[in-house]
């Protein structure tokens, strides 16, 4: 069995997040209201690469940028070539499909 390692780069998943807030025009103080966390720490820390999200926070992150729970994280040694439009329009083209699909199914 060949085994794999890999691991979740903090620091940019945190600059990732915050990137994904400010594009979509989120403050802090949205995104704790959002998940209805009792003090704005838990997202400054994120930013800062000191923790990550729990699941479910990322769950109802990925649903309010509309994008995959994957895309939110970066991987270890990972490449950072990274753009949210980009990102956005082919989310767009994915749903668009899939609608497309439904319609003629």
């Amino acid at each position: 069995m060949i085994s794999s390692k890999t691991s979740i780069d903090m620091i940019e998943t945190g600059k990732r997040l915050r990137k994904l807030a400010q594009r979509n025009g989120y403050s802090v103080k949205d995104i704790q209201q959002y998940l209805g966390l009792s003090c704005p720490q838990p997202v400054y820390r994120w930013y800062k690469g000191v923790i990550l999200p729990s699941v479910d926070n990322l769950l109802r992150l990925s649903e309010l940028y509309q994008v995959h729970m994957e895309e939110l994280l970066v991987r270890t040694g990972y490449i950072l070539s990274y753009d949210v439009e980009k990102m956005k329009n082919e989310n767009l083209e994915k749903r668009i499909r899939a609608y497309s699909f439904k319609l003629v199914a």
